[in-house]
């Protein structure tokens, strides 16, 4: 099997390579531990970490991250530093200086982001670093980042998208189509030639949010309606593979962490992709990762749909797999806001069954689940194992509803 780094970024072996990147930078490494895992097995794996340092200025807290292939190093890789462990290299930077983000720097500082909001012209009048406050929203190494700015006077809130070159102008375009259709997508106010993509907040609140609040948020018919007015163009871009595709990758992915689920996870990957062989890829226009993080509501209305990147020809069903494998998965809840997400569920899944073939949309929806099951390893959850173990049988009981046999 090729070794694509995982067992080298995970475990202890890998503090030389840290010792060695923060040394090099004129550092001295006090502690460290795991932060992130991406990986893409048999291929290459990337990892983030938060590291204690000790700089000539004084100490602070560092994020460092690490990438390693099974073949050669990828072009961009070159941007970060190259260090070998003996047996192979791997590329090391120091956040905020991701080597496929190249606008991260700027988006990463108060003085950069207000410099570069004035140059834009993007508020009515220029302002400081002290008026902006940052805050990271997401932040998948070498893939994306999005950060939060908060004008305080006047007030004003924008999201930055810190993207990968090659994503760039096609993201920039899911935007503009979708506004230029009247769907209630985020308003674009600036670009710069560093890959940000900054977008004016939308109004409401999000539904993952709205979820858990009195009363309906929304009527289920309101989101096939939503998703049912994207603009036919849509169907014409770039075909995106639906999160059902990959199902047997992901169910590796956990595998790879959870052996024990191995079995249970063979099965169900396999009925899932023999149970939706019978569906042609499709032709509608879909959003591509619908979610309740996704959308803002107002006034039991949906009012925004947020992260058009993934917008493309596929199957309505892939959408409302989506939300319902997300609402399946959510984590941390008490009991009475089980008990609401219990009763969405129970009364807009039927629904969706009108608009979907509903085999299709348990199917879609377990492999959502077992995607989303890669997460808490990932992010490094302190009981990411009963958070995967929890999403897994999920995925099951979605499955089960539908299949014709068991394990």
């Amino acid at each position: 099997m090729p070794d694509d780094g995982a067992r080298l970024l995970t475990g202890p072996s890998v503090e030389p390579l840290l010792r060695a990147a923060v040394e090099h930078q004129g550092g001295h490494l006090l502690n460290w531990s795991l932060d992130h895992v991406d990986a893409a097995p048999e291929q290459s794996t990337t990892a983030t970490y938060v590291a204690q340092v000790r700089w000539p200025h004084g100490e602070r807290t560092e994020l460092l991250g690490v990438s390693a292939r099974t073949g050669e190093l990828s072009p961009t890789d070159g941007r970060a530093e190259i260090f070998e462990d003996g047996h192979r290299q791997v590329a090391v930077w120091l956040y905020p200086n991701d080597p496929d983000l190249l606008g991260l720097p700027r988006a990463a500082f108060p003085d950069r982001m207000a410099e570069t909001l004035n140059v834009g012209s993007v508020l009515s009048r220029p302002v400081t670093a002290e008026q902006l406050s940052l805050s990271m929203i997401a932040y998948r190494p070498r893939r994306r980042a999005v950060v939060k700015v908060v004008v305080s006077d006047p007030h004003e809130v924008f999201y930055v998208k810190v993207l990968r070159e090659r994503v760039f102008g096609e993201i920039h375009h899911k935007h503009a189509l979708l506004r230029d259709a009247g769907l209630p997508a985020p308003e674009v106010v600036l670009t710069t030639d560093d890959h940000l993509l900054v977008t004016r907040e939308l109004p409401g609140k999000s539904l993952a949010r709205a979820i858990f609040e009195p009363g309906d948020p929304c009527p289920p018919e309101d989101l096939i309606r939503l998703l049912d007015a994207m603009p036919q163009a849509v169907a014409g871009l770039g075909r995106r593979a639906p999160w059902a595709d990959a199902v047997g990758h992901y169910a590796r992915m956990v595998s790879a962490t959870l052996p024990e689920l191995a079995q249970e996870l063979s099965w169900l990957s396999a009925q899932i992709s023999h149970g939706l062989s019978r569906f042609p890829p499709g032709n509608e226009a879909t959003h591509g990762d619908f979610h309740e993080g996704q959308l803002r509501v107002a006034g039991g209305k949906v009012v925004g749909m947020l992260d058009v990147d993934t917008i493309g020809p596929g199957r309505r069903a892939d959408d409302l797999a989506c939300l319902i494998g997300h609402l399946s998965t959510i984590q941390r809840m008490n009991p009475q806001q089980e008990a609401k997400v219990r009763d969405l569920l129970a009364r807009w899944v039927p629904v969706f069954d009108r608009r979907v073939d509903p085999v299709e949309l348990r199917l879609r929806a377990a492999a959502v689940v077992i995607s989303l099951a890669t997460g808490p390893y990932r992010s490094q959850e302190i009981d990411w194992r009963q958070q995967t173990i929890a999403m897994i049988r999920s995925a099951g009981a979605l499955v089960r509803q539908v299949a014709p046999t068991e394990p």
